[in-house]
């Protein structure tokens, strides 16, 4: 035992007092909340994280497939295939149908293909880090370049939900027989934030039912109108299966592939399967939750390319070719169906009204959602959710009022002004895919999930 130093009763009272006054210091609280700090910006708190039976063990070979596992993991994926089906797309689905005919219907499916990639790339690298896009590029990055990447994210995530909350808007003027005006529906979309707030403090799985619910209501629709259109089969799989493409539709072209993918989307996925608990620490549950997510995804964006494929084919058929084509929007789109299909038992019109209102509403929330992520993943916002939500809202719908206000009467212009939104994402692909590619090869970050470097001549030092 080695002797104790002698303290004299002075030294002794000091270092009490100064051990006294350091534990007397509050420690540091989170902006907007008044319990105890959070240490870092997380998805989802420990507490809201969906348990998967039989998923605790150490074995690094995962177990044998299980369907019960699969219901267990499924909700990530549809709500990230979301993205894949906003009035954006349906803005670009119905003018390369127009315009274009069947002819792009080979991008579309090679378009999806590719979306699912990324986003499978985005699944791995939330579930083998624990984090999130927009976190990982805070930590990664120089400061400079993580602000970059979030006012791109930022500007892409405006883009996308002007589109949104104006087909939503849309919708509920055709719904109402045009006794709401498009700023009035824009109002009315602005408060799926609080919509949103409500169905997550019932749980995750309840948030994930909701979209389910809204995704077949879109389904059924489309399968409607594409029923009563009865498009060519024929010419259905030559345009599927033989790419073609001319000087003449090159900008419809490329509004498919920005509106398939969302460089929002890319930050929303990383974040939604953290969701389901896995232990990083444990190979084989990053690996097993790995395989779920994939064919989760894999599902999930097969529905959506089958509502795109819906959607594209009825205005080929209908209206490729003749010279209301150049001329149609999401604004006009319900009359011509109506003019073209007729009333029925229950007019095209209202079941279109019904589709695009599904798609503007479960989009505008999966916005909500994404815009959260990016803000606080990027900035480290530790705020209140309603609070948090309410700031990431109004960064999309004060934009979004002025389009409304100035393009209320003008239903050619906006159409134009939503065919190069979908131009814009295409542009701001770069932003999310290429910080993605770079993150997911790094060994430090992903382990034995890296990938092989990609992009390493993209890193930014």
């Amino acid at each position: 035992m080695g002797s104790q130093p002698d303290f004299t009763d002075e030294e002794k009272a000091s270092e009490s007092n100064r051990l006294l006054s350091a534990a007397s210091i509050p420690p540091p609280k989170s902006l907007g909340e008044s319990g105890p700090p959070v240490a870092l910006e997380v998805a989802y708190e420990s507490s809201d994280k969906l348990f998967v039976d039989d998923f605790d063990y150490d074995s690094e070979t995962p177990p044998p497939f299980s369907w019960r596992k699969l219901w267990r993991f499924t909700g990530p994926g549809f709500l990230m295939s979301i993205a894949f089906l906003d009035p954006g797309n349906l803005e670009g689905d119905l003018q390369a149908g127009a315009i274009a005919g069947y002819s792009l219907l080979w991008l579309l499916l090679w378009a999806t293909i590719m979306g699912l990639l990324i986003q499978l790339l985005s699944a791995r690298v939330g579930v083998a880090t624990g984090k999130h896009l927009a976190e990982l590029c805070r930590e990664e990055y120089p400061p400079w370049a993580g602000f970059l990447l979030w006012v791109m994210a930022e500007l892409a995530l405006i883009g996308a939900d002007i589109q949104e909350v104006i087909g939503s808007a849309i919708a509920i003027q055709i719904l109402s027989h045009g006794v709401l005006p498009l700023w009035a529906g824009v109002v009315i979309t602005a408060s799926d934030c609080f919509i949103f707030l409500f169905l997550e403090n019932y749980g995750v799985r309840k948030l994930e039912a909701v979209f389910a619910v809204l995704i077949g209501t879109m389904a059924l629709s489309f399968a409607w109108m594409f029923g009563d259109a009865k498009p060519s089969g024929r010419e259905l799989i030559i345009g599927v299966l033989v790419p073609k493409l001319s000087s003449k539709t090159i900008r419809q072209a490329v509004g498919v592939v920005g509106c398939v993918i969302m460089p929002h989307n890319v930050f929303l996925h990383s974040a939604l399967v953290q969701s389901r608990k896995v232990d990083q620490n444990k190979k084989g549950q990053v690996q097993e939750a790995l395989n779920y997510y994939s064919i989760e995804s894999a599902l999930a964006l097969l529905v959506s390319f089958v509502i795109n494929l819906f959607l594209t084919t009825v205005f080929a058929k209908g209206f490729y070719g003749t010279e209301q084509a150049s001329n149609i929007g999401l604004v006009n789109a319900g009359q011509y169906l109506e003019e073209k299909y007729g009333g029925g038992v229950l007019p095209i019109l209202y079941i279109w009204g019904i589709g695009l209102l599904s798609a503007g509403q479960s989009s505008t929330i999966t916005g909500t959602y994404a815009g959260q992520f990016i803000m606080g993943g990027f900035l480290d916002l530790r705020l209140k959710k309603w609070l948090r939500a309410l700031i990431t809202r109004s960064f999309a719908i004060v934009p979004t009022m002025i389009v409304a206000l100035l393009f209320n009467t003008s239903e050619a212009t906006l159409d134009v002004l939503n065919e190069w939104l979908n131009v814009l994402q295409s542009i701001q692909i770069p932003f999310a895919l290429i910080p993605l590619l770079t993150l997911v090869s790094k060994e430090h970050l992903m382990g034995s999930f890296r990938v092989s470097p990609i992009l390493e001549v993209c890193e930014i030092q």
